[in-house]
């Protein structure tokens, strides 16, 4: 995939799932998202692990979703990990998800451990973690950044502002790595949609090609987060047809190359989104209350 191709590409939603509810598993991957992540780390205790594992070995080979399934592990330096990464041999699992990211050597050995085929999300999580974001970035098949556990990490607020530099630093790595654009972390909030829009704008504004979810009530407010305004649509969609008559300025702005398939691609992902936010209003209405 050209950097060109990835500028273009859609904004994608995962959502975590916690591994003891695998009641929830088949109704997240319906929900709207594009990936579920079957977590074993951060929504376990210590001693659900174990029984978590046991019974995801049973689960797994018959899991039959319509997305791909990811399992979020423990730390490569955690006694948990050997164990969680042998739940990739049984099979129904497409990747994993791995939580504080630091060593391109880690990354290079555990392609090796993986099934053919299975992806590797990185997740950033600490300084090192960003420090070494553009060895990483060439290493796994795409960047996360985490933003909770680095705020916790690091010892700043978990604002905007104080992230700024974090968030960059990943777009900027895994566009050096001709990469998919980075996923942003997850917003905590679950009961209004506001921050989570508000929050998918921003990465959006920042490059980010998507974010990372914790419950089904953020899948329409983040896709609205990623769309463009209507209004900008509507100004696109009359620079494209200006350019494509002849005319040369629009609103008092040269039409060259760029700023004419900037706007080809504001309208695309606009319309993108609109369909998508049908096709999840449709299954909603459906379904009828079902929620995961």
């Amino acid at each position: 995939m050209t950097g060109e191709n990835l500028r273009d590409a859609p904004p994608e939603l995962p959502i975590f799932v916690p591994a003891t509810r695998p009641d929830r598993f088949e109704r997240a991957a319906r929900s709207g998202a594009d990936c579920i992540i079957i977590d074993l780390e951060d929504a376990l205790l210590p001693d659900e692990r174990p029984p978590a594992r046991a019974a995801l070995a049973r689960i797994l080979p018959n899991l039959c979703p319509s997305v791909p399934v990811l399992l979020r592990v423990n730390a490569a330096t955690t006694a948990d990990f050997p164990a969680d990464l042998d739940l990739l041999d049984a099979g129904g699992t497409d990747g994993i998800v791995l939580p504080k990211a630091e060593a391109q050597v880690d990354l290079r050995a555990l392609r090796e451990r993986l099934p053919r085929n299975a992806s590797i999300l990185a997740l950033i999580e600490t300084p090192r973690g960003l420090a070494d974001a553009r060895t990483l970035a060439d290493q796994a098949d795409r960047l996360a950044f985490g933003s909770i556990d680095y705020a916790h990490t690091v010892g700043i607020d978990h604002t905007a502002d104080a992230l700024l530099s974090a968030r960059s630093e990943i777009v900027l790595a895994a566009a050096l790595a001709d990469a998919p654009k980075p996923f942003d972390g997850v917003t905590p909030g679950i009961d209004s949609d506001m921050p989570v829009e508000r929050d998918a704008g921003r990465a959006a504004a920042l490059g980010f090609g998507g974010k990372l979810l914790i419950h089904p009530a953020q899948i329409i407010p983040a896709i609205r987060g990623f769309q463009p305004q209507r209004e900008d649509a509507d100004e696109a969609r009359e620079l494209i047809v200006r350019a494509e008559g002849g005319v040369s300025r629009f609103r008092g702005r040269m039409i060259d190359r760029p700023v004419l398939d900037a706007a080809r691609r504001r309208v695309a992902a606009f319309d993108r989104a609109e369909q998508r936010l049908a096709a999840i209003r449709a299954g909603s209405a459906s379904a009828g209350t079902d929620r995961v």
